[in-house]
């Protein structure tokens, strides 16, 4: 555009503006821009080529706009595009017919796009008010139709379709749904809400299930606000096996928190047996910079929570947990309930209500760093029996309670050669007070200490062509004594011998247990770096006593005066494949545990994999092998669908506990989703069971689910 053409729509602008502002709206001033312009009878204004006109944070285009200033009517001609004040709107059209603040008209060959996802187009559209759009003979969709076609993945065709841009709501009169162009719903009455709205009273998507449990099924969620901070949703589920069941979920967003209620009441109407349960969690900012966090759950049967597949728990936890981080401080505080599900065990013989207190500071001093720490623990079994009655050898009614004090000290020196040497120590004293157990009644004191020193020597060497080497040798010496104390084991069952725990003073993971005597802890690692981005470690190492003073279980590798052998790698390719894996075995390569883990992903794959397996231990309530296999992967066949499937496996009774299988297809405007599961898992009170799943969702309603990619058209 050369000086004279933007020189002359400088002043159409200007002029218009004054054209189009009365004195009693001074502060409304309207703004036009065109490249030629033409007043005619002192009355009617005729603006042509590349008009644009803004009002109010409205802007229009157009190929031509005649203004009346009598009738205060503006005439369009087309190509229009007209751009609501939010943006949100965006109304296309060949002619229009409309009031000077655009507010008021008729809009021909209209096609409105709404949050750029949903397309509504009618031979003529109404503006009414500026706030309500009513097209008339209309059609509704998010899919991209492209040339060559004209029939989208679907549609709704209705008599009227209103748009309330104030309430953001889209109101269908004789509403049809067609996928693939072919009628398959008829409603006489639908309200939607518009893309741009996150929140609204109304249903969402179903859920279609199937299951040889319950039977077919539908789940048709109903979302009720209740305020700006609050909501409701209603479940209704109905099925063919007269199983009925309506879920409630509250939610509630504070100044310094939310709270979330779950729960359902379920039952059978030939039975008329009622089942339900109820979830709740909240977070909350306390003063002081602490923070609280609560979890609740309560379920009236064993097997209702699988039977509806709500949750595959053995065991309802509740807590209510209190705590505070910083820079050289946690303050810590937890209460939990359990109530056991399982069918082998008596829910009053395992403890029932635990409570914790935990206080850490961080310290700096003589060279080095560590910790002060001190705690308080108890745990209260609902038996009042002293006597064992299950055969676990714990009586049924023990309750614990126990206070401890304790403190580390580590400090490194680099030594000449590379070579770092540290000197470590830690103490703790634990106070018990044992109930309902003839064998611990009372109260008895434990005092621990270790110390020790490790040497380690990285040795690092890199190749011509990049690659890089580290060697290091480990060795750590160490002596633990404690004083005489009997006390219950409960905490420290299971022992986990890897290399995070090869240089530990004590590898005991609880409290009621601690590691004595002199030891040596022995390793070697070593890791290869290549400049193709790829990695390869592994570490290997024992641990020696001069005399056996614990009770570590078999299983665990690290019984006897030498442990088993712990063999521990992992492999980067740095292209998305990463495997990790240890392994426990004795000199006669006699395997006591082994595990490997796999996780390999990719622009359109990603696959999980574990294995584990252990041999039978009695002190850690197993008396068989374990071998179980897990597998799980996610595969984009393309940039639309998606495939997934889980299997976990037991490999010692050669059989599945359960598999599952997942289909999804999700573009601009639609979302299908697919599945099948089966739970091979049987009991006296989980019985197996197939559950089919099926959800259709239209994109572009609501401002819930983000679109998908949008197809593309062959050129």
């Amino acid at each position: 555009m050369d000086a004279t053409q933007s020189l002359r729509r400088f002043l159409t602008a200007t002029i218009l503006t004054l054209l189009l502002t009365s004195p009693a709206a001074s502060q409304e001033r309207a703004t036009l821009v065109a490249d030629k312009l033409e007043i005619r009878d002192n009355s009617q204004l005729i603006a042509e080529g590349n008009v644009e006109v803004f009002f109010q944070g409205r802007r229009l285009t157009a190929k031509r706009i005649i203004y009346d200033q009598k009738a205060e009517r503006l005439n369009i001609e087309g190509p229009i595009q007209f751009t609501d004040e939010s943006g949100d709107t965006v109304v296309l059209a060949s002619q229009a017919d409309l009031s000077s603040d655009m507010i008021e008209g008729l809009l021909t060959s209209a096609r409105v796009v709404l949050n750029r996802q949903l397309q509504m187009t009618a031979t003529q559209a109404q503006r009414v008010s500026g706030r309500y759009l009513q097209l008339d003979n209309a059609f509704a969709s998010s899919c991209r139709v492209c040339a060559g076609s004209k029939t989208p993945l679907w549609e709704i065709r209705a008599r009227r379709i209103t748009h309330d841009q104030t309430e953001r709501q889209i109101y269908f009169d004789h509403a049809h749904l067609r996928l693939g162009g072919v009628p398959v719903f008829y409603i006489p009455y639908l309200r939607l809400p518009d893309p741009t709205l996150k929140r609204a009273n109304g249903f969402l998507v179903p859920k279609f299930s199937s299951s040889t449990t319950l039977g077919t099924g539908i789940k048709l969620p109903y979302f009720l606000m209740l305020g700006a901070s609050r909501d409701l949703t209603i479940t209704p589920f109905l099925t063919t096996d007269k199983a009925r069941s309506v879920t409630l979920r509250y939610r509630q967003a504070f100044t310094t928190g939310d709270i979330t209620l779950l729960g359902a009441l379920s039952g059978d109407t030939a039975t008329r047996d009622l089942s339900s349960y109820v979830f709740a969690d909240g977070a909350f900012r306390l003063p002081a910079g602490f923070g609280l966090t609560l979890h609740g759950e309560t379920a009236s049967g064993p097997a209702y929570l699988a039977d509806y597949d709500i949750s595959d728990t053995d065991r309802l936890t509740s807590s209510l947990d209190i705590m505070r981080v910083r820079r050289n401080e946690l303050v810590y505080g937890s209460l939990k309930g359990i109530k056991s599900l399982r069918s082998k065990e008596n829910a009053s013989n395992i403890p029932s209500v635990i409570g914790d207190v935990l206080w850490q500071r961080r310290l700096t001093g003589f060279g080095g760093q560590g910790d002060l720490r001190f705690g308080h623990h108890g745990h209260m079994r609902s038996s009042v029996s002293n006597t064992d009655s299950d055969g676990d050898t714990v009586p049924d009614g023990r309750d614990v309670t126990r206070t401890s004090i304790g403190a580390n000290w580590r400090r490194d020196w680099i030594l000449p050669g590379g070579l770092i040497e540290t000197i470590l120590g830690e103490t703790r004293l634990d106070v018990y007070d044992i109930a309902q157990d003839p064998r611990f009644a009372g109260g008895n004191s434990r005092l621990w200490g270790a110390t020790g020193m490790e040497l380690r020597w990285p040795l690092v060497r890199t190749d011509k062509n990049g690659t890089t080497q580290v060697l290091e040798p480990l060795l750590q010496v160490a002596t633990a004594k404690a004083s005489d104390a009997v006390l219950p084991k409960e905490d420290s069952t299971l022992v986990e011998f890897d290399k995070a725990s090869l240089m530990l003073l004590n590898r005991y993971p609880g409290t009621d247990s601690v590691e004595t005597g002199l030891h040596a802890n022995i390793g070697l690692s070593w890791t290869r770096y290549d400049p193709d981005n790829w990695s390869l470690g592994t570490t290997l190492g024992r641990i020696i006593r001069a005399e056996d003073e614990n009770d570590f279980s078999i299983a665990s590798g690290l019984d006897g005066v030498t442990s088993d052998w712990l063999a521990a790698f992992h492999i980067d390719s740095g292209y998305g494949l990463y495997t990790a894996g240890r392994i426990i075995a004795n000199d006669a390569l006699h395997l006591a545990q082994s595990e490997v883990q796999m996780e390999y992903s990719t622009n359109r794959l990603a696959l999980t994999s574990g294995y584990i397996w252990s041999i039978a231990d009695a002190a850690e309530f197993r008396s068989e092998n374990i071998s179980e296999m897990v597998v799980s992967t996610g595969y984009e066949l393309n940039d639309y669908w998606h495939l997934k499937a889980s299997n976990r496996y037991d490999l010692t009774a050669n059989e599945a506990s359960r598999a599952g299988v997942g289909l999804r297809f999700k573009n601009e405007c639609l979302l299908f989703d697919f599945s099948v599961s089966h739970r091979f898992t049987t009991s006296t009170r989980v019985q197996p069971d197939t559950r089919f799943g099926v959800t259709l969702e239209l994109m572009g309603f609501g401002g819930g689910n983000s679109a998908g990619p949008t197809k593309m058209c062959r050129k």
